[in-house]
């Protein structure tokens, strides 16, 4: 029973907020105050059908445009409703019953309601070909599992019933703490069913290494969200979209938006101070003064990430593994070398935090009791020398053309860490390659001992934050960029805490499963870290998320 209260209070208090907003908006739609906003992005989106995304900037597009069943609330990592007004888990937490706005169509003109509900699950249940690659439906694959043309591989979704126009339940095969957080993000958003038949949006050509998009993805993404899709000037790397005037909440506060795609952080600040663009995202650390001191508002997202170093030596037959990484010695040699407080003091933004474990501290779960791996670099030279691994070669591989939330300066970071390891008495071989699809292609093959990643939660539970990194990924190993690790002690923790229906029992679990895996120790956790937009002086309503998901449609200029 425990399980059903916490999703009746959460119903509850969903449907609270949902009838507080419909009567602050229940004209809906209305005109926008005008004006356009045109935002410096780091990079080139890949397309818009979210649930074939997997990059920042793609989602951040995406997000304007469609909404899920569930949101974040302003500013927070915290469950919202959206689509859904509410949702109530049965007593054994295998049926998730919403019920669903009625005053909501999608930018085609189509209603939205609980058979469109279903097409989208139903849909991303029965890709196949391209579509069910992992290169295609990471995020699907990562959160629900199999497909139905993959019965050998199990799937959390069980099935979906339209009750009535507006009541939707939604069948899953296990109690996870996954379920309904993943509903919050923008891969599992509610598509036009009509418009995603009209463009085939599931016959995706190329292969897995290099997908190619349909028309559906590229020129007409159909959702529900205050922002409809106007063009992509890929030539000029800028997407607009517009207001939605037929949008059930809100009216957005601006009439149009700009996408520029701005790479150099440099580059992104000098036409911030130029004028040529209103805001833009990942401000470098160093820069934060500057913008400051010229009136700029830079606006700060709470930490809500973890930068890792990878080592690759994983203990399964047929990884491409460095097998000095195998000895537990040498691990914990690299990880008493890194000097974090130099890190966080010299490298990261204020308000960055040393990492004692892969779960930020606001995550539940998150505890004291791990075996901690302070800066010893004596302690590191002992442990290597008992190992008979002192000199030990490690080719550490490090992004370039990058900056990251939680890596601002790869190329810094890695001076940092390579000095220390140095230190330590290794012999670092040092590669860097462009991250995009170098960097990530190399490190998901397995080929560096050493790697920088990290990653930003999707949604407020500690299994999204070492379940994503450590979990079984099948053939009882690890994913393929820490070497394929084996350790059934971390396992067996990771499956007990997202099979656990009590909130407080789950995060005892989870502690358990951080003990795990600091004992194992897979890689190395280095720090947590806030990052930053910016926006010029007269740019209001843009508030940061923790989670990088903000809603542009609050922003209004010079009102």
């Amino acid at each position: 029973m425990l399980a059903v209260s916490a999703a009746t209070l959460t119903a509850l208090s969903m449907a609270a907020c949902a009838s507080s907003d419909r009567e602050e908006t229940s004209a809906g739609g209305g005109e926008s105050s005008g004006g356009t906003f045109v935002f410096g992005a780091a990079g080139d989106p890949t397309m818009f059908d979210p649930a074939f995304a997997t990059d920042g900037e793609s989602f951040r597009v995406t997000r304007q445009i469609y909404e899920g069943l569930l949101t974040n609330e302003e500013g927070s990592a915290d469950l919202a409703p959206s689509l859904a007004e509410s949702y109530e888990a049965s007593e054994d937490g295998l049926t998730y019953t919403f019920d669903l706005r009625d005053d909501v169509t999608f930018h085609d003109g189509t209603p939205f309601n609980a058979e469109a509900v279903c097409f989208n699950f139903e849909r991303w249940y029965n890709f196949e070909g391209l579509a069910a690659s992992p290169a295609a439906s990471e995020y699907y694959q990562n959160n629900f599992g199999g497909f139905a043309s993959t019965p050998d591989v199990p799937s959390l979704y069980a099935g979906c019933e339209a009750t009535d126009e507006f009541t939707a339940e939604v069948q899953i095969s296990q109690v996870t703490s996954r379920f309904p957080a993943v509903l919050a993000l923008p891969s599992f958003a509610m598509q036009s069913p009509e418009a995603l038949e009209q463009y085939d949006a599931d016959e995706l050509g190329g292969n897995g290494d290099a997908l190619t998009y349909t028309e559906y993805a590229l020129e007409h993404p159909t959702g529900t969200g205050p922002f409809r899709f106007d063009s992509w000037d890929q030539g000029n790397g800028e997407v607009t979209i517009v207001a939605n005037e037929d949008y059930w909440g809100d009216a957005p506060g601006v009439s149009e938006i700009v996408f520029r795609s701005i790479a150099d952080g440099n580059t992104r600040r000098q036409e911030l101070q130029a004028g040529s663009i209103d805001g833009y995202d990942l401000v470098a650390p160093a820069d934060y003064q500057t913008l400051e001191d010229g009136g700029f508002q830079v606006l700060p997202r709470d930490p809500f990430n973890v930068l890792y170093l990878g080592m690759n030596g994983g203990n399964v037959e047929g990884t491409n593994a460095n097998p000095a990484l195998q000895d537990i010695r040498v691990r914990q040699a690299i990880a008493h070398a890194i000097d974090r407080e130099t890190i966080v003091n010299s490298l990261l933004p204020e308000g960055a935090e040393e990492a004692i474990e892969f779960v930020p501290p606001a995550v539940d779960g998150w505890t004291e009791d791990v075996t901690t791996y302070d800066y010893d670099p004596d302690l590191s030279r002992q442990l290597l020398t008992e190992a008979g691994a002192l000199n030990t070669t490690l080719r550490f591989y490090y992004p370039t053309d990058v900056s990251r939330p939680y890596l601002p300066d790869p190329a810094a970071m890695f001076e940092v860490i390579s000095q220390n390891l140095t230190d330590a008495g290794f012999t670092i071989e040092p590669v860097s390659l462009p991250w995009n699809p170098d960097y990530l292609d190399a490190v998901s093959a397995g080929q560096a001992d050493l790697h920088l990643l990290g990653w930003t939660g999707d949604y407020n539970d500690a299994y999204n934050f070492i379940g994503t990194f450590f979990a079984d990924a099948g053939g009882g190993q690890m994913k393929a960029e820490f070497g394929g690790w084996s350790d059934q002690a971390v396992f067996d923790a990771l499956a007990a805490g997202d099979g656990e229906a009590d909130i407080d029992a789950r995060g005892e679990l989870y502690a358990e499963a951080n003990a795990a895996i600091m004992d194992f120790l897979p890689a190395v956790p280095v720090s947590h870290s806030p990052n930053a937009l910016v926006v010029a002086d007269d740019v209001d309503g843009l508030v940061p998320s923790p989670l990088s998901a903000e809603d542009f449609s609050t922003v209004t200029i010079g009102n």
